[in-house]
């Protein structure tokens, strides 16, 4: 049974398009397969003077600490601090980079897998730190994800890809995935999308041909990119045999 960790960089994940992430589904993704979720951590901001003033934020903001607490995670809280610097400009700062590093190290010496969400490059020397230490790391993130983070970490993967991390709209009812294309043939206009389904063994990727034509934005670039994240239905064509293919796609992440 691997024992695994989970360390989320908040602020970043927020910012960096997984605002309205489910911290439930990261819990069920943590636990799957021949893993157990150990230890669960999550590094926020807050304005230590705009809870005082704010009665609607300090509501919402501890409302959102409540939720995280119920999903299991221990809410690690870092204070706005408020400077003015040369120029005389208003700043604001609130980094637990610092907090995570150091929890995630000195909580590896009892784990197997360390799953970190964010997108921060300037986590590549706690990724290689950790992998010293024998632990397997997985990193999640969204937009602006640092190409070096990622070439560090054993896996990364995008959190738009995962079932259910960030929910998806459906205003017709009908169920979307959410994929990257792969193999497309840029003479005929097709290709596949790769998307994940989860099964209790862990995520199992699924494959979906598709044409270009399905699409509101047909240029072929976008198909060339496999970091492109596409939304999509999966529907049997009637006039292809039943044949599985993706329909009304979407990009909703370019590269």
């Amino acid at each position: 049974m691997l024992k695994t960790g989970v360390y989320v960089d908040a602020e970043n994940i927020r910012f960096c398009g997984g605002y309205g992430m489910r911290y439930d589904v990261l819990v069920d993704l943590a636990n799957l397969g021949n893993s157990t979720m150990l230890r669960a951590n999550c590094y926020l901001a807050e304005d230590g003077a705009r809870t005082k003033e704010d009665p609607e934020y300090r509501q919402k903001l501890y409302r959102y600490h409540d939720v995280l607490r119920q999903c299991g995670f221990k809410v690690i809280k870092k204070f706005v601090k408020h400077f003015v610097d040369d120029e005389g400009i208003l700043t604001t700062k609130a980094n637990a980079d610092m907090d995570l590093a150091i929890d995630a190290l000195l909580q590896a010496r009892n784990l197997d897998r360390i799953i970190l969400l964010t997108g921060d490059g300037d986590f590549i020397r706690l990724v290689l730190a950790l992998q010293n230490m024998g632990c397997r790391v997985e990193v999640i993130g969204f937009k602006n994800v640092s190409t070096e983070l990622k070439e560090a970490a054993d896996s990364f993967l995008s959190g738009y890809l995962v079932p259910g991390l960030l929910p998806i709209s459906n205003g017709d009812g009908a169920v979307r995935h959410r994929g990257v294309p792969i193999n497309y043939n840029t003479e005929r206009g097709f290709g596949f999308m790769r998307y994940f389904v989860t099964r209790p063994e862990g995520l199992h990727p699924e494959t979906v041909f598709f044409h270009c034509s399905k699409c509101n934005d047909a240029r072929d670039s976008l198909f060339l990119d496999s970091s492109n994240v596409f939304e999509f239905k999966v529907v049997k064509n009637p006039d292809n045999s039943n044949r599985t293919e993706a329909w009304d796609i979407t990009l909703i992440d370019e590269a």
